[in-house]
């Protein structure tokens, strides 16, 4: 119990400095300003991915991988700016890099796989949440991410303590044996709750099944970017990527979820 209290004090001193920081940035900040703060916590989040690799004897090819987390995540965030798209450009990066190793066939192989799995999975999904704040209209902006940071907060939250007071079957015992199907549908009801609040301040042109269904797609999302970062976690071989916020773990604990709810959103905002 004392354990499940100091966790959870920590975790609330730090969302109690983080968010009403982040709120003014949203609400009040330039357009630009919220993609600066995205790049930046990508780049962090690359690093912390980057370590997994050499956790598991990998060396990872740095600057390429800066390099094309850059391409993918401006090619996503400004659809409308990057004509041809940029992903051929990715591939004659990555290769030439490749081709200036040292290392061994089979050790350069995988070290580029896993760059380029990295820059796909922060470069593009962080693009999409980068997007979230200047896809037109951009008065509606501050509250598309409003809706994926909402939805995604409420929905851990009710994973957390519906799974803690009544979870029985497991999700996925050999990934992450704490989350239960019990928990998976506290955090949906949590999330379709939550996106119709969102919806009624600050998004009233979505319709009530719209709004609902992005909230249940969010939340679904979320849990499967949850999962896939404690795979990557498991395969390395550590509890957490890093411990940069206290209580919560590394950039990558952070941003598992919202990189993947955040293409549900980007998709639904970018074509209806």
């Amino acid at each position: 119990m004392g354990k499940f209290l100091g966790n959870l004090s920590r975790r609330l001193a730090t969302a109690a400095v983080a968010l009403p920081l982040l709120a003014l940035a949203l609400f009040w900040g330039p357009v630009w300003l919220m993609e600066v703060i995205v790049a930046a916590a990508v780049l962090l989040g690359l690093k912390e991915f980057l370590a997994l690799l050499e956790a598991r004897a990998i060396r990872p090819m740095r600057i390429p991988a800066v390099l094309l987390t850059a391409l993918f995540f401006f090619d996503v965030a400004h659809p409308a700016a990057t004509h041809p798209p940029l992903a051929a450009l990715a591939v004659v990066v990555l290769f030439s890099a490749l081709l200036l190793r040292r290392d061994d066939f089979a050790h350069s192989l995988a070290a580029a796989a896993f760059t380029l799995l990295g820059a796909l999975y922060l470069g593009a999904l962080g693009g999409a949440l980068a997007a979230l704040r200047s896809l037109a209209p951009a008065d509606e902006g501050p509250w598309r991410l409003t809706l994926l940071l909402a939805v995604m907060m409420i929905a851990d939250t009710c994973a957390y303590f519906v799974g803690s007071a009544i979870g029985r079957h497991k999700l996925a015992p050999r990934i992450s044996p704490g989350k239960t199907w019990e928990g998976v549908i506290g955090a949906a009801a949590g999330g379709v709750l939550t996106a119709l609040l969102v919806r009624r301040l600050g998004l009233a042109t979505l319709s009530l099944m719209d709004a609902a269904l992005l909230g249940l797609g969010v939340t679904a999302l979320g849990t499967a970017g949850d999962l896939a970062e404690s795979v990557l976690k498991r395969w390395a071989g550590v509890k957490d990527s890093g411990a940069l916020f206290p209580g919560h773990g590394g950039m990558l604990d952070r941003l598992d979820s919202l990189l993947f709810g955040a293409p549900v959103l980007y998709y639904y905002f970018l074509w209806r």
